[in-house]
This record gives C-alpha cells, structure tokens and sequence, in this order.
C-alpha cells in the first residue's frame, strides 16, 4: 500500500466508511452458519468487491442474490454496503439502518426501508395491500398475519423491479426490530427470478437471517494494517507493540485508527496503555469515551441526547435540548469533534459512538434527557417512541406512564407486532402501581410473547405472575398459556394435562371458552397417543366433558363435535356416531371467525364416520377460508387434511398440489406438522424410496414428542405401501403397529383394512378375524357406501365359495357408488386374484384388467404391478403405461400449471405459494417448454382434468 493508498483508506476510516477493509481476506459461506450444503470457500484479496459486482450483475440479468456480510464493529461491513451503493447507480436503492433503542417499535425497519415505494401500494392484491396498510399505520384494521405482510413485501419488490432493477441495503441488521427482520428474512429467502437484491449487514446475523449466503468480512492483512496503524500515529512506534497492537486488534481498521487515540506517546511507546483482558470492542469504546473527556457539559449532553434518540431528527434533537438549555454553541463543539454529525439527519460516525455516550453517561442523566425526549416528541404523530421516552425517564413505579405503554402495546398488535406488543407491556409491568394491575399486564405480556413465539419469555412472565396476587380466573389463563406454550414449542406430550387443567379452572368462569379448551385438549391428546399406556389423559379429559351441564338450545357445531368424540373414546362408536354424523353435517359451513380459532379440529367427526366426501368438502372450505383471511400459519393444518382427501379419491394431482403448497408454507411459517398428505400421497403411488423418506420424517417428529398420531399413520402408510408390493408379512406387522387394541384413533380406523388384508395374504387367518372385528365395529354404525364397501371387501377375505363372491361383488357395487376410486380399483384387484385362484382365468381376466387400467389411470404404481402380474398368471399381456410430457414436471411446477389452467393470474399464484408473480412467470415458461405448449390458453388440453373436477368435488 503507498502512501496515497494509506491516506485514502485513512480518511475513509475516519468517514465511517471503513474503506480499507475492501482489500482485507473475507469468507464466503453458504446458507447458515452450519450449512452442510458444501465446503467453506477462503476468498482472497479484494474478493468481496469483486462478489458484490457479481451480485450486482446478476440482479442487472434479474436473478435475485440475497447476502448477509457478517463481522466485528469496524471491520468495514459498513464501506462494502457504500461501494455497493455507488456502484448500483443505475439501480433503484432504498436503504435502512438497525437501531438498538428501536428494537421494539414493530416494523420500524421495514418501513423505513419501504418509506420511498408505498406509492406503489395501490398495484397490489387487496389482501397484501391492505395488510401493508395497516403495519405502516396508513390504516386501521385487525392485525395482518405476518406471512401475508411478507407476501405483500415480496409483491412489492416485484413490482418495483418491474420498472426497475431494486437494492435493497440493511446496516446493522442485528438491531432490525423482530417484526422487520422476519418479514425481510422471509422475503429474501423467497426471491429466485426478479431483479430484486437484498443485502444486510449485521455483528452477528440473528436467526433470522441464518438461511441467507452469508459473507464473513475480515480485518486486513498484516501489511496493510501496518500501513493503517502508521498513518493514525505521530510517531515511530516499537515494532514489538506494533505488531501486538495488530495481533490483538485483528486487523480490524476502525480499531487500528482509533485506539491509539488518546493514549499518550509514552504509553503508546512502551505499550502501557493497551489492556488484554478488555474485549476489543469495549476497548474501541473506551477510546472514544476519552475523547468525550475534553468536551464541555453542554455538547456532552447533547452528544447524549442525540445518543437516546434513535430516529436522527435534528428538529427533536434541538427541541429537547432546548428544554435542557443546551445551547448552539454545543453543536459546533460536537461536530468538530468529528464523532457525529447534524444536518438533515443526525448521523454518528459508527454504532459504537453511540453506545460509549450513552454508556458513560450517569442514570441521572439518561432519564433528564429522556424526559427532554418525551417531552419534545409529539404525541399525536409518534405516541410510542414519546411512550417509550417517558418509560426510560421514570424514576419508579408510574401508572401513567404504565397506561401509555399498554396503549402503545395495543397499537403494537393491531399492525401484527406480537414482539413489540409484548415489550411495552412488560415495561409497562416494571411501572405498575397497582399490584393486581401488573399481574393481567403480566398475563397479557405473556400472551403476547406466546403469539410471538418468545416461549422461553412467555414462560418467565407466567412464573412471576403467579407469584403475585391472581384470582381463579387469572390462575386458568396460566394454565392455558402453559399449554399452548407446550403444544407449539413442541413439548405436546405435556399440553393435554395442562389443556384439562385450563378447561377445568375456566368452568365457573366462562362455560364456552372451556368447551372449546377441552375441545383443543381432547384433540391434541388424540395427537399426542402413541400407545394404549398413553391413552389415560385422553380418556380423563372425555370424562370431564361427559360431566359438563348441556348448552341450552340446539346444540352448536363444536358442542356436538366435542360431545360425539368423547363419547367415541368412552362408549365406543355405536354410541357415538349419531352425533358425529350430525357434528359432520354441521361443521360443513362454520362462521369464518370459528374456522380461524378452532376449524382444523373440525374435520375429526367425518374421519370417524368415513365420511371422505365430507372431509374433503370441509377442508377444502377451510383452505379456501384461511387463504382469502391470510391466516397462513394455519394452512399447513387445512392442507394436511386436504391432501389425504384428494390422495383416499384418487386425485394424485390434486393431492401433490396439497404437498407442494404444505411444503412451502410450512417452510415459511416453520410449522410443525407432519407430512400426512405426503406419506398419504407415496404410499397410494407405491414408491417405496420415497415413501420410506416420509416415513422417517414422521417417526423423527413422533420420537421428538407431541405428535405421536404421526407413528401410527407412518406405519399405516407403510402397510399400504407393502400390501401393494406384495410384500405381506412387512404389511401386516406395520398394520399392528398402526393399530393398537385399545384405542379408536382415525390411523388406527384405516389400518384395520391394511391388516385383515396382509394378514389374510400371509396365513395369519387369526389375525385378520380379530381385525376383521375390530373394522366392523367401526363401519356398521356408519351405514353408509364406503366403510360397509370396505368391509365387505375385507370380510370377503376371509370367505369362501359363493358367500366370498357376494361379498366382492358388494363390496365392488358399494365402492362404485363412491368417489373413492382407489378403493374401488383394489376390490377389483382381490376379487380378481381370488377368481384366479379358483380357476376361473376368463372372469379373473376381466376384473384384473380393470383393475390394472384403473390403478394406472390413477397412479398407483405397485398395485398396477400387482395386478399387471396377476394378469400375466392368466395368460394375457400387459401394456406398459407410456410415460406422459405432464409426469416430467415437478410437483411445484404442477401445482402453478393447474392455478394458471384454473384462470388465476400470476399475482394469485404467487399469493398462493408464496412466490413473486415473476417467479411464477419464470416457472411457467419452464412448464410451458416440458409440456412442448406456447401460451397458458393451452395448458387445459396439455393437463387434462383432475379427478376432482371429474367427480365434481373441487370448489
């Protein structure tokens, strides 16, 4: 480095920029900080410039490249964000800066980084615009899920790359308020085809941002830190303190130019002055305390008053210090002192500037300007930031201060801000007067932290509160956050006891809400059964519902749904189903506002009745209900129950859009449900590989706890799987592991058939009986087409001459009548192996061969294979299926040919699938080139219908 290089690099440093850092080592990693998706990769010399101009160029081509830069204070994240900018000249650039103080106003971050397009708002979907609308407070309204806000951001982006490639810029995203840095984490991570780049750079990235690529930004090499180190020294330096001065220092630039500062020549010759024990950014700290020590009273307070107050507005920095008497002879001093600088905003020199004033100031201090902050801060236009002021001006407990922060929480949640809603009320609990007062804060910070899934906070508030004086109704509100904290962080096993224990404490207090707690209990314990040993929770929860007193009236939906599933666990389904049939009837059109509290549990009374067609009409309402609110952390439910639907009716379209959309969504929303549609979906198709996979994944979220249901209907998945492989002692023992003896869970209901029929095939004729049985019980007081087609067909199994032969054909006759094509196809499959075995080759023919034709049509690979072997033992060829251009796209670009074939516009897809409209677009052009088809008009003929629409099922 020469001279002139050193001084370039100098002032820059000196600027806040940093600029010396750009040729320093850096590491580029993978998504995560523990990505196991490929080696680290060591970039050398002045590579992160050239990396930002690849990135630049790709943005340029419209190939998005989301980055996070990683890396200490003052090792020069802030100089490669402003080299980015100036080199995206050409570029749309909004920008936005982390602030520590701001860390709790709910999407602070965001819009300040969105402030410059809301002109744009207009061009979006309602539901996103209007979500987006009332987080920037341009609207009021119920709180937007958050997953529409990204959805909307992510249009947004869209949209103004349209016109233009965009950057988008984010210093110190470690101090991003939570709301924001979800909504971006989220965003970023959901771009691929737009010209849309967003860089962050952060100390250390917060989970949030840990699935971005991620870019380690290091000191400078030892060279250039000695030119470095020089050009801020006055004099020669001893090699050996030097070089210990690098070493400890790191090569990190804003450290070498500023902790020689204010250390005399004498310390700094002999190495005196320099403090191993003191981490280095407390040391950079340090240095820049000392060089506040030569300043008057007066710019110190204002350095401190600019240090408290995080928007960097001049014309509130000046009204506060007006009300301290702080004059302007104050502003020439503290400017010249270069650590910050007014003008038309208030801008320090580095972060830590910042935090050494308002460090090193006393707590006397901090609260006068504070109060001078409140005070200046208007309280129509930002009442929160002036709550805010006032909370950290208070001296002690304050019940005024305390009711504007409970306000200010109340704002928080309606723009969809749980975290920040959370943050004032726990402040708000700090100034409490009134004792009782502060323990419903307490309960409603806790509830607040829970929705925003802070448990381990959520769990802190509920233990101080009931340290404090509670009343029974307060105590029951503890045990139900207790629970829901249990049920979503995973802990399922221990959310039943606590769901009972809610229900019964708000008997006396609020009948409804307790109906509906033991509603949540019964099926999350329902959820959580693995084993009969496990079932005596769920019973002593029906119990407890047994012994409520009856509503007055007609009985409403969730009341017979409630009713008729405890008397299942406890009486048994003869009992039982009259109610579940009617619960079935009635939960068809549940008010939205019942779909969006408790409508997942609403299709347990049709699984219990086999009443498939009416699951389906359910979960595909809800689905239909949870998109158009934006409920989206609630879809995977709806999905996962919809999914199996179409999958049971031989819709394997249909039922691979489910999965597509599952997977997305609940990789966005990290939700917890297991993958019931797939494992559905893979074994009905016979793909053992990948069925195997669903099957590991579901067994992993079962031996983790709170989802035991997803064993058992992992090994059901598994004997349908090996009963189309023929492979039936492997079908029977997964069948007895779905179906423990003393349970009537759903899984275990539709394994029945799996075992009478693989126990039958193995010799276990014993087995099968008692299968056989245990299936009747649960088919006969159904009385409909479907569970009395399956049972006949189960029954003739285990028959013999003509009673065998009436019983296939009943089952056939029964099946037909039903929407249940799969099931259909597989009465054919078995009454056509038993007419072979008993000679008859020219009736077998004939059933086999419509058996094979339908489970190709289908889809259901190892039962065709089973047939099609069936078939050759009668001595007739079998056609192999010819593969289709439709069977080479993937399930994603299915699912979007279909919405697109349906008449929905790409904002809608994208809406749905949580994908940018040009995503979308780039997504169909791909379609477009494997179909061998030139416009969307054609996608109809290309893909043909769905077995729903045939059977006119799909709404």
């Amino acid at each position: 480095m020469n001279a002139r290089e050193v001084q370039v690099a100098s002032a820059h440093a000196r600027d806040g920029l940093r600029e010396s850092a750009l040729s320093g080592p850096a590491e580029l990693r993978g998504p995560g900080s523990n990505c196991s998706e490929g080696p680290t990769v060591l970039v050398g010399r002045g590579s992160e410039r050239r990396l930002l101009d690849r990135l630049l160029e790709a943005v340029r081509e419209g190939e998005s490249r989301p980055l996070v830069m990683v890396g200490k204070p003052g090792v020069g994240k802030t100089a490669l964000l402003e080299y980015l900018v100036e080199s995206a000249s050409d570029l749309m650039v909004v920008r936005a800066v982390g602030v520590e103080s701001e860390m709790e106003l709910a999407f602070a971050g965001l819009h300040q980084l969105c402030a410059p397009l809301l002109d744009r708002l207009e061009r979006l979907p309602a539901p996103q615009r209007e979500a987006l609308e009332i987080v920037f407070g341009l609207s009021a309204g119920a709180a937007p899920d958050r997953f529409l806000v990204g959805l909307g951001i992510l249009s947004l982006f869209s949209e103004v790359a349209e016109e233009r490639p965009l950057l988008c810029v984010v210093d110190d995203a470690q101090w991003l308020d939570q709301a924001s840095a979800l909504t971006l984490a989220f965003v970023a991570r959901r771009l691929l085809a737009e010209p849309v780049g967003i860089v962050f750079a952060a100390r250390e990235p917060g989970e949030e941002l840990d699935r971005i690529s991620q870019l380690e930004v290091q000191g400078v090499r030892n060279r250039d830190a000695r030119a470095l180190l020089n050009s801020a020294l006055q004099l020669k330096l001893d090699e050996r303190v030097r070089d210990r001065i690098i070493a400890e220092t790191r090569g990190n630039p804003l450290a070498l130019l500023e902790l020689p500062r204010g250390l005399t020549p004498t310390q700094l010759a002999g190495g005196f002055g320099l403090l191993e024990a003191q981490a280095l950014t407390g040391r950079i700290e340090e240095s820049f305390v000392r060089r506040l020590e030569p300043l008057a009273g007066g710019a110190r307070r204002l350095l401190l008053v600019a240090a408290a107050e995080p928007v960097g507005d001049p014309l509130l920095l000046w009204r506060a210090a007006e009300r301290l008497g702080i004059g302007p002879a104050a502003a020439e001093a503290v400017e010249a002192s270069g650590l910050v600088a007014i003008g038309e905003r208030v801008i320090f020199r580095h972060p830590l500037v910042r935090s050494a004033v308002y460090g090193s100031a006393s707590v006397r201090e901090r609260r006068a300007v504070h109060q001078a902050l409140a005070e200046a801060t208007d309280r129509e236009v930002d009442p929160d930031r002036r709550a805010w002021h006032l909370a950290a001006a208070a001296v002690g407990p304050d019940e005024r201060v305390a009711v504007e922060l409970e306000r200010s929480a109340g704002r928080a949640e309606a723009r969809g801000g749980l975290a920040a809603s959370a943050a004032f009320l726990q402040r708000a609990v700090a100034l409490s007067q009134d004792p009782a007062q502060g323990g419903e804060r307490r309960l409603a910070a806790a509830q607040a932290s829970v929705q925003a899934g802070a448990f381990d906070a959520a769990l802190r508030l509920l233990s101080t509160a009931e340290d404090g004086p509670l009343d029974e109704f307060q105590r029951a509100r503890v045990d139900l956050l207790r629970a829901h904290v249990a049920f979503a962080s995973g802990l399922g096993n221990e959310a039943p006891p606590l769901l009972l224990e809610a229900a019964r404490r708000l008997e006396p207090f609020d009948l409804e809400l307790a109906r509906e707690t033991y509603l949540a209990a019964l099926l999350t314990a329902t959820a959580m059964v693995e084993s009969p040993a496990e079932g005596g929770v769920l019973r002593e929860i029906c119990r407890a519902v047994g012994a409520l007193p009856r509503t007055p009236g007609d009985p409403r939906a969730r009341d017979l749904l409630l009713d008729g599933l405890a008397t299942l666990v406890i009486d048994g389904h003869a009992i039982a189903t009259p109610t579940l049939q009617r619960a079935a009837r009635a939960l068809v059109d549940i008010p939205v506002q019942d779909v969006l509290r408790w409508g997942w549990m609403a299709t347990a009374a049709s699984a219990y009745v086999w009443d498939v067609e009416g699951l389906y009409a359910i979960s595909a309402r809800q689905v239909q209900l949870v998109r158009d609110a934006g409920a989206l952390a609630q879809l995977p439910f709806g999905l996962s129950q919809l999914g199996p639907a179409c999958a049971w009716m031989g819709d394997f379209a249909g039922a691979g859009s489910c999965v597509a959309e599952f997977e997305n969504v609940a990789t966005a929303t990290k939700s917890p449900v297991a993958p019931y549609a797939l494992l559905r979906l893979r074994a009905l198709q016979g793909r053992e590989a990948e069925t195997t996979a669903a099957i590991a994944t579901a067994h992993e979220l079962a031996a983790a706890g709170g989802q035991g249901i997803a064993g058992l209907y992992a090994h059901w998945a598994a004997a349908v799987l090996y009963n189309g492989l023929a492979r039936y002692e492997e079908a029977q023992w997964a069948a007895r592991q779905a179906t423990p003896t003393t349970l009537s869970l759903w899984s275990y209901m539709s394994a029945l058939p799996e075992l009478v029929e693989a126990a039958a095939r193995a010799g276990n004729t014993e087995v099968a009986r008692n299968a056989l049985e245990r299936l009747a019980e649960t088919t006969e007081p159904a009385g409909t087409d479907f569970p009395l087609g399956i049972e006949a067909r189960s029954r003739a199994l285990l028959s013999d001459g003509e009673t065998a032969e009436r019983l296939y054909r009943e089952a056939i006759e029964r099946l037909g009548r039903t929407p249940l094509r799969p099931e259909l196809a597989r009465a054919h499959l078995l009454y056509g192996e038993w007419l072979r075995r008993e000679g008859r080759r020219v009736d077998a023919r004939a059933q086999l061969r419509t058996a094979h034709e339908q489970f190709t049509s289908i889809g259901m690979e190892a039962f065709a294979e089973r047939a099609g072997r069936e078939l050759l033992a009668t001595g007739e060829k079998v056609r192999k299926r010819t593969v289709e251009a439709r069977d080479d796209l993937t399930a994603q670009e299915r699912q979007i040919a279909e919405l697109a074939r349906d008449g929905l516009a790409n904002p809608e897809i994208g809406a749905r699938l949580f994908l940018s409209p040009r995503t979308v677009e780039w997504h169909l052009h791909k379609v477009f080139g494997k179909l061998g088809i030139r416009s969307r008009h054609e996608l109809g003929s290309a893909l043909g219908s769905t077995e729903a629409e045939l059977l006119g099922l799909r709404t």
